[in-house]
């Protein structure tokens, strides 16, 4: 199985989904946006699966922080553009299972997809 889990390590849902992981002995691969940023190609597999509104973080401080302009009317070409230039935008975690993408921390989702149990 491989894992990547992608985010921000001072994001509280990344600990917390980093702390199940290694409570599981879960080896994943940690991609840091603010050191290594995101792709137009990763965000377009991901945007395949989830949609690019799930991948949209209105309710952080980057959000709130756009011009009126860049928040209205937002399109999947213009999201891409906004994620790519602003990480944070992104909701987090994302995790990537053997190409199955999953958004957020939920433990149910991470048990059924991640845990050798599940």
């Amino acid at each position: 199985m491989s894992i990547t889990m992608y985010g921000i390590p001072s994001c509280d849902s990344v600990k917390k989904a980093k702390h199940w992981l290694a409570d599981n002995e879960v080896d994943y691969e940690f991609h840091d946006y603010k050191k290594l940023g995101i792709d137009k190609g990763t965000l377009k597999a991901w945007i395949k699966q989830v949609g690019w509104e799930a991948l949209v973080n209105r309710r952080g401080t980057t959000w709130r922080k756009l011009t009126e302009a860049e928040r209205s009317d937002l399109t999947e070409t213009r999201a891409i553009q906004l994620m790519i230039a602003n990480s944070s935008l992104i909701k987090r975690p994302v995790i990537d299972v053997d190409d199955t993408v999953m958004v957020g921390f939920d433990e149910t989702e991470f048990e059924k997809n991640i845990s050798s149990d599940g």
